[in-house]
């Protein structure tokens, strides 16, 4: 009976640690992500992490760029966009394997190193300190088209588009500014929001959104991580109350409806 009960227990460890094993052997789930999420996304993955064996690895960059990549069949398991034009495109060329997730609206803040930009406004440029200023490049990062957007909107873009320096994304944009190497930039709240830019500077103004399109985000499971259990257990956890309130933190609102 003692020998019957001690095979039992080591079938069942062993199972257990072969279930173990096959987890770890599983590919990293690789996810495509708009810059703007760097802290919010690192934050969501630590906690995912404490109790999901799966590795996540995020790849940040800007959403056009990184819709480039996955329509040229780049290994990507979800693509989360700055722009969820982005991610309805890939729907149309049938390189998606879920619904588009909205998870949040993203906001445009202006924010120095130098100056604290809160009283001053769209004005922050027109001081003399100010003679660069980053944004993102609009051909590929919607932060930075939308940069654009607000600039002409407030009438401003003619004047300041000699003095524009612009970022790769939207997280370049912003070390352009945190470093100096710009005097003021237009870049995301959520990077405003972060431990590194707030050492630095708490303030910013926040741009009023009828200056620009909206920030609409969101995120997919491409065609290639359409087998990925591992993915959709991400997937499944960005929407949960967790994942939702540190993007809150963020500073991403929720989308209504």
């Amino acid at each position: 009976m003692q020998t019957a009960k001690k095979a039992i227990v080591m079938f069942f460890g062993a199972m257990m640690v072969f279930q173990l094993a096959a987890a770890q052997r599983e590919k990293p789930v690789l996810v495509a992500a708009a810059s703007d999420l760097k802290f919010a996304l690192d934050s969501i993955i630590i906690v995912f992490s404490e109790t999901n064996p799966v590795i996540i690895r995020p790849i940040y960059g800007s959403s056009g760029k990184l819709y480039e990549q996955i329509s040229n069949q780049a290994p990507f398991h979800i693509f989360m966009s700055a722009d969820v034009a982005y991610p309805k495109l890939l729907e149309e060329k049938a390189l998606t394997s879920s619904a588009i997730y909205l998870y949040g609206l993203g906001r445009l803040v202006i924010w120095s190193r130098k100056i604290d930009t809160a009283p001053l406004g769209m004005t922050a440029f027109q001081q003399a300190g100010v003679k660069k200023i980053a944004i993102a490049n609009p051909d590929h990062a919607p932060y930075g088209e939308r940069a654009v957007e607000a600039l002409t909107y407030y009438r401003m873009y003619d004047s300041l588009s000699s003095r524009l320096v612009l970022g790769e994304n939207i997280s370049q944009a912003a070390q352009f500014v945190s470093t100096g190497a710009a005097d003021a930039g237009i870049i995301a709240l959520s990077l405003a929001l972060s431990p590194t830019m707030k050492r630095y500077q708490t303030s910013y103004f926040l741009i009023p959104e009828e200056s620009h399109q909206p920030l609409l985000q969101g995120a997919v499971m491409t065609s290639h991580g359409g087998n990925s259990k591992g993915a959709a257990s991400f997937m499944a956890f960005l929407k949960t109350e967790t994942a939702i309130k540190i993007l809150n933190y963020y500073g991403f609102n929720q989308p209504e409806g």
